[in-house]
């Protein structure tokens, strides 16, 4: 079993930065990939970032995903951040995530 833990969001103004952690503990050699998820309110979770460089078209040229795998740790990290990526941050297993959901990171961007 994988335990996903997110770090990192905060409260941010448009056009701000912030720099997301997730570290993966447990049996994570069953995990070939993994991404970046995230849920809006009253909205369904969307996958973000995920792989070596899959983005969504909403985040591309903004968002950069990388990985260090001596640390079992994915980065996120979000630039020219706008009030459409309020959301709950996620990460899990790219494409599919089939890993238990942890309880992600919150990112507000507001003025």
């Amino acid at each position: 079993q994988v335990q996903l833990v997110e770090s990192g969001g905060g409260l941010v103004q448009p056009g701000g930065s912030l720099r997301l952690t997730c570290i993966a503990s447990g049996n994570i050699f069953s995990i070939n990939a993994m991404g970046w998820y995230r849920q809006a309110p009253g909205k369904q979770r969307e996958l973000v970032a995920g792989g070596a460089a899959y983005y969504a078209d909403s985040v591309k040229g903004r968002f950069i995903i990388s990985r260090d795998s001596a640390k079992n740790t994915l980065y996120l990290q979000m630039n020219s951040l706008k009030p459409e990526d309020t959301a709950v941050y996620y990460c899990n297993a790219f494409p599919r995530s089939f890993l238990s959901w942890g309880q992600g990171t919150q990112v507000n961007v507001s003025s």
